[in-house]
């Protein structure tokens, strides 16, 4: 079968080859893929890290063509949206069943296949800092794929939405029509007393963010863009009115419960239009090097997207 492998040797890092179909496990569907979409951490990380000839893949939709052996999962026909740990740049991908999400039969498959990565971190984020109707809620590096559907998540959820990017009047208005009711330059530039922050940058951002925290407030490390460590200065954990009981948390996508039920639910409203996909790139194959290049190169604020049928 067709798919793109990692070849360090071209632009990009990726060309189209052909590798042997995968064999599912009994926990296993057999997807064909029809679009993909590429995400900044697999595609910076990935790539350097991958021996070649790899199969990356964090995303991809597509239709069900054998059903897992074990009786889980849904049947032969239906479109899905799935997640792994690589597997989804390729014709066929095996994936487990609780890492698939059923999609509505008219869902354009490009834009559904924005929905793992970006859609179920900014989800399962959110669940992180507990019920968002009336609070206060920071988005850093608001207009990359997850920080768009965590502002339009955190708007749909009832919060009030402060949107942090680096070039407000390139992006407010943009971001304003996805939800967000502040658009600001950075953490520091946000009022405190926060319920929660919804943090894509990492490093210096961060610790800021933190500051920014109200009392009972969290803040959810998502991303860490910036390659730089966290150095928080002396008294910034200190505890006081207002700034009590404030926490930091972590988690990984994969070891969520209940994926497959998110991955539907968030399938459902992008198709119906309630989320948008913020795709900003689309091509085919033998354009992947230039979403690459883009992406790397910090110019593609949104999704990008490979359609692969």
């Amino acid at each position: 079968m067709r798919a793109l492998i990692v070849d360090r040797s071209v632009p990009g890092g990726l060309r189209v080859g052909e590798v042997p179909e995968p064999v599912p496990a009994p926990g296993e569907a057999l997807v064909r893929v029809t679009a993909t979409s590429l995400n900044y951490g697999e595609v910076k990380h990935g790539i350097e890290g991958a021996e070649e000839g790899t199969v990356l893949g964090w995303d991809a939709a597509g239709v069900v063509v054998e059903a897992a052996a074990d009786g889980s999962g849904p049947a032969v026909g239906t479109p899905v949206v799935t997640l792994g740990e690589g597997g989804g740049w390729a014709e066929l991908r095996a994936v487990r069943t609780g890492w698939i999400g059923v999609a509505p039969e008219h869902a354009d498959p490009g834009a559904i296949s924005t929905v793992p990565v970006a859609a179920g971190t900014a989800l399962h984020a959110l669940h992180r800092i507990g019920p968002t109707l009336g609070r206060r809620i920071l988005v850093t590096g608001a207009t990359g794929g997850v920080g768009r559907y965590a502002v339009q998540l955190a708007r749909l959820g009832g919060a009030h939405v402060i949107a942090s990017t680096g070039d407000p009047a390139k992006h407010g208005e943009a971001l304003r029509a996805l939800g967000a009711h502040e658009v600001v330059a950075g953490p520091a530039l946000a009022d405190g007393g926060l319920d929660g922050v919804l943090d894509m940058v990492g490093g210096p951002q961060l610790v800021e963010a933190f500051d920014r925290l109200g009392a009972g407030g969290t803040l959810v490390a998502v991303g860490h863009s910036t390659g730089e460590g966290e150095s928080f200065p002396f008294g910034a954990m200190f505890s006081g009115p207002g700034r009590d009981d404030r926490s930091i948390v972590t988690f990984m996508l994969l070891f969520r419960p209940g994926l497959d039920r998110d991955l539907t639910w968030l399938a459902q409203r992008v198709a119906d239009g309630t989320l948008s996909p913020e795709i900003t790139w689309r091509g085919g194959w033998d354009e992947a090097s230039e979403a690459v290049d883009a992406l790397l190169g910090r110019r593609l604020h949104g999704k990008a997207v490979l359609d692969l049928a």
